[in-house]
């Protein structure tokens, strides 16, 4: 299929550059003090046994739940500016600049997956590995840069973060019932239409550039 060849040619010249990103900002965190370059080594560390494991097929539709979670994440962050509303300005563009590129590419792993004779019992199984997965390392990595705060054993902190997460601004509640949509027989990732979002992105970050 020339046209899916194509679509992930692109969806790894972005990946190329997401990557040569969080490894800038990697090293940014590290300079401050903050164990990112750690927290990176340990999560490698899991792929490689994830790679060694899972049979390749089950890795693409790992890919695919990930893809689906980054995509709403993205999406929640373009439609909702409050959310980064106190964030330092060139934090706020790079965090919307992934959040487009999540969604532009969203659906390529999804389409590679289908391509490659994948099926909707196999890949709700995975979705809910790699949604044990992805929480666990999630908390695992809020822990230790609490920690390296020195306020992973504060209560107070630990309820500003809930409040942060599950009331204003972010409300990630809100992403319960698209998630659950990735274990529809007939689901795309496009289903989740948020093309009108992200050409307003566009639209915006072309005028900023300009």
């Amino acid at each position: 299929d020339p046209e899916l060849r194509a679509a992930v040619r692109l969806f790894c010249g972005q990946e190329a550059m997401h990557g040569r990103e969080h490894e800038r900002m990697n090293a940014m965190i590290d300079a401050h003090g903050y164990p990112a370059a750690e927290l990176d080594a340990r999560l490698k560390v899991l792929l490689g046994a994830v790679q060694k494991t899972f049979p390749k097929r089950w890795q693409l539709a790992a890919t695919c739940a990930l893809e689906h979670y980054t995509a709403l994440l993205g999406d929640l962050i373009l439609s909702n500016p409050e959310i980064l509303a106190d964030a330092h300005p060139e934090m706020r563009r790079l965090c919307n600049w992934h959040a487009a590129e999540e969604s532009e590419h969203k659906a390529v792993a999804f389409d590679v997956y289908q391509a490659a004779g994948g099926n909707a019992p196999e890949r709700g199984f995975v979705m809910v590995v790699a949604t044990v997965i992805f929480w666990a390392v999630l908390f695992d990595q809020q822990v230790r840069l609490m920690h390296a705060d020195g306020i992973a054993t504060s209560p107070k902190e630990w309820v500003k973060l809930g409040r942060f997460m599950f009331g204003k601004p972010a409300r990630l509640q809100r992403l319960t019932a698209p998630l659950l949509d990735f274990f529809r027989p007939s689901f795309h990732p496009w289903d989740h239409d948020n093309s009108s979002v992200l050409e307003a992105w566009r639209h915006g970050h072309t005028a900023a550039a300009a």
